[in-house]
């Protein structure tokens, strides 16, 4: 067989890799043999914003499928009771299993005995999926060839169970038998999920979003598509103004602070000196912080936050008027409001309409030049930005989302994104030019990732510049495919009480995706096969109370925001949903809002989850039939042609 020159510079690199016949023969074998795995258990999961402990604990019980893989395995053996304290201890086993121990009655090591074998007969269940090695690579260093000899148990012969019986008495004797449990535990979460998908949408609303990232940091596979409540974080960390007022605005009016303050160490201090300075003898009606938590706030704190509100959401109108001065491409000089005020009559212009304003008071507004900042303000900007860029947490956090997400993902022949395509109403991809050039389709949504990877990673002045300016867009643009709102009306709710005015309407594509021919259409839009291919898609909460499904389009598009944020359980009837693709098919788990972690450790209160299932497989998918399993089948295709090279005397084996 003829190499040319390149194949041969190639073959060279990967030979170092696999040095001889022998290594790169084993590596064909393993590699071969993977693909005739069934497919790993895909999780997907959308718009968070910052309720930890729901998303922590659905990570922990897989969905709910580690539940239901007990009630299969142990429905004759076990009373509810029982099965109960075996969920909660693999959920949180460093937690639960000192109240186990404490209330025990029975011999201590009999209990130990009994839970091993049960924690073992569930880890054999979830790890068949995997290879041998893959499974061993997940075990903790302490306990990896204890684990891989009883996983892999011979319990036929008989010579052998001596020697599982003396390692089970030796774990106990020596003390680590606590240890051992709560490796396994993890060991089964693990193994429960091959691969996570978040889509969209950690931050915000809720509390402990550097939680949750600090969790994903440390995920053992996942990725993660960008939404728009990330996207404004993302881009407050790479320097926009515009997006840093965003953040700190949002965060007042819920009166969510403890991530700014708790999670990424910004102090606020800055914007609340100012707020006391200026607004300090307004009542700031408008801007009183929406309290849904079980946080106490005293009078005096609630008017602070109100005050710092109202600051920093006039200081972002002053930012944001200056991004669409500085792009006119992106046509949005109908969202410049601060100039259209009359403030000697009180009132403000929208279109060919004035109206009344409900509050007047703007004493750092010039209204011979409204959007300039006033030397405080820019104060206070510029001390916000170093505290956002100098917070070391915040910036590892979204170093990992650059490097783990993306406006879109396809896997597995399924497209996933948060927000939406943006169509004409006929269902024509409709073209834009905010990027500098007429686009459409997936070339627009490629065209705003490279502008929004600029925001954080250019050294040149102007392109690092569109880049910020391009992030504050994808949060709130009229053609932003994140936001997919025609405005913001962010100053119509907070100054004008007429409410036809705080009406934003949504993209066609909202009511396009019912529609199988457009969802198909998309799906070509992206190479992926129409016919088996789904688009997973957040952004936009079910109202499952008002009959709302989230299958659209007979089964092509599937909506995962269900209301993980306890803001939107109200109108969604749930409090989130998990959608999971196997190797038999689609799943979608509805759950029910989460009592709380204590709750769920001390009395074994689980979170409830309907499981429905979408789309049966004619046929079990393998690995082989995975994106992954194509990788590896190249990887198999290469090692073969250095077998060849070896053979032919092309590269010399080393040793």
């Amino acid at each position: 067989m003829e190499f040319d020159e390149k194949d041969l510079r190639y073959l060279k690199l990967l030979a170092k890799q696999y040095p001889s016949i022998p290594d790169a023969a084993t590596e064909i074998i393993n590699l071969t043999a993977s693909l005739q795995l069934p497919k790993g258990t895909e999780h997907f999961v959308s718009d968070i914003h910052g309720e930890y402990e729901a998303f922590l604990h659905v990570l922990r019980n897989a969905s709910g499928s580690l539940r239901r893989k007990i009630e299969e395995h142990f429905a004759n053996t076990l009373v509810e009771r029982e099965k109960r304290n075996l969920s909660t201890l693999i959920y949180y086993p460093e937690q639960k299993l000192p109240l186990i121990l404490k209330s025990l009655k029975a011999d201590r090591n009999e209990w130990y005995r009994v839970t091993f074998f049960r924690l073992i007969k569930l880890a054999r269940v979830v790890s068949s999926k995997y290879s041998r090695a893959t499974v061993r690579q997940a075990m903790p260093d302490a306990f990896a060839y204890i684990m891989d000899e009883l996983l892999h148990e011979q319990e036929s012969i008989s010579n052998r169970q001596a020697y599982y019986d003396a390692i089970i008495e030796a774990i106990i004797s020596t003390g680590r038998a606590r240890a051992f449990i709560i490796a396994m535990a993890h060991l089964i979460q693990r193994l429960a999920i091959a691969h996570l998908h978040i889509i969209g949408d950690v931050y915000d609303r809720g509390p402990g979003a550097h939680i949750i990232m600090d969790t994903l940091l440390d995920y053992h596979s996942l990725d993660f598509q960008w939404g728009n409540h990330d996207i404004v974080w993302m881009g407050a960390a790479a320097g926009s103004g515009a997006c840093m007022a965003s953040v700190l605005r949002v965060s007042l009016r819920y009166a969510n602070m403890q991530t700014l303050e708790d999670g990424y160490g910004i102090s606020v201090l800055p914007l609340a000196t100012f707020a006391l300075d200026v607004y300090g003898d307004d009542p700031c009606e408008q801007f009183q912080p929406k309290l849904s938590g079980p946080e106490e706030y005293t009078e005096n704190e609630i008017m602070l936050l109100a005050r710092m509100q109202k600051a920093i959401a006039i200081i972002q109108f002053k930012l944001e008027g200056q991004v669409i001065q500085r792009r006119p491409e992106y046509k949005m000089a109908d969202r410049l409001l601060l100039d259209k005020i009359d403030f000697e009559k009180g009132t403000v212009c929208l279109g060919d309409r004035e109206y009344p304003l409900n509050d007047t008071h703007f004493p750092t507004i010039d209204p011979a030049d409204p959007y300039r900042l006033t030397h405080a303000e820019q104060a206070v900007v510029e001390k916000l930005l170093l505290a956002f860029a100098n917070s070391e947490k915040l910036q590892q956090h979204v170093r990992f989302l650059y490097a783990k997400g993306g406006m879109y993902l396809t896997y597995n022949g399924n497209l996933l994104y948060h927000g939406c395509l943006l169509m004409n109403p006929d269902g024509t991809f409709k073209t834009v030019g905010v990027t500098g050039r007429p686009l459409s389709g997936r070339a627009f949504l490629d065209s705003v990732e490279r502008l929004a990877r600029r925001a954080y990673f250019a050294t040149d002045p102007e392109q690092k510049q569109a880049g910020l300016d391009m992030m504050w867009y994808l949060w709130s643009g009229a053609d932003s495919p994140l936001f997919g709102k025609d405005k913001m009306a962010t100053f119509e709710r907070y100054f004008i009480d007429a409410r036809e005015t705080h009406h934003e309407s949504k993209d066609p594509y909202y009511a396009l995706r019912d529609r199988e021919d457009v969802c198909r259409a998309i799906l070509e839009e992206f190479d992926l096969d129409p016919d088996s291919g789904h688009i997973v898609n957040g952004h936009v909460p079910v109202k499952v109370k008002t009959g709302e499904s989230p299958v659209k389009a007979n089964g092509k598009l599937l909506v995962i925001d269900g209301g993980f944020a306890k803001a939107y359980q109200s109108k969604t009837g749930i409090a989130g949903y998990s959608l999971i693709y196997n190797s038999y098919g689609f799943l979608l788990a509805a759950h029910l809002p989460f009592a709380s972690t204590q709750k769920a450790i001390e009395e074994g209160l689980d979170l409830h989850s309907e499981t429905e299932i979408l789309e049966r497989n004619t046929r079990r998918i393998w690995v082989k039939d995975t994106d992954r399993g194509r990788e590896r089948q190249r990887r198999i295709d290469d090692l073969q042609q250095l077998l060849r090279a070896y053979r032919a005397g092309l590269i010399k084996e080393s040793t």
